[in-house]
């Protein structure tokens, strides 16, 4: 079964990734054999994970949470949906560029 995980590591640092077998892949990263993030920075905890059916829904969901700030990703660990919300709306109202002005 795929899944996205987050590990916390010893630098309190978040690594976010994905993989078919959750178990296996966790104690790669805590004998040195994960990423290089990892390896750096062990010993790891897992933190949450996501189960997925398709392993192309797990690298995408990977790859949205890389993109989040560390403080919408501790929301997400907490599972703290009104924190999400919050995050979220605040990335989009002030942190990204919602179109082009034009000038004449």
């Amino acid at each position: 079964m795929p899944y996205m995980y987050m590990l916390e590591c010893s630098d309190g640092s978040f690594y976010t990734g994905s993989t078919w077998d959750l178990e296996k892949r966790f104690f790669e990263h805590q004998a040195g054999l994960g990423a290089n993030h990892t390896r750096k920075r062990l010993p790891v905890k897992l933190v949450y994970y996501e189960c997925f059916d398709r392993v192309e829904d797990a690298f995408r969901r990977e790859k949205q949470v890389q993109g989040w700030s560390r403080r919408k990703k501790q929301a997400l660990i907490e599972k703290n949906k009104e924190k999400l919300v919050e995050f979220s709306r605040n990335y989009t109202q002030y942190g990204r560029a919602t179109g082009f002005d034009k000038q004449s």
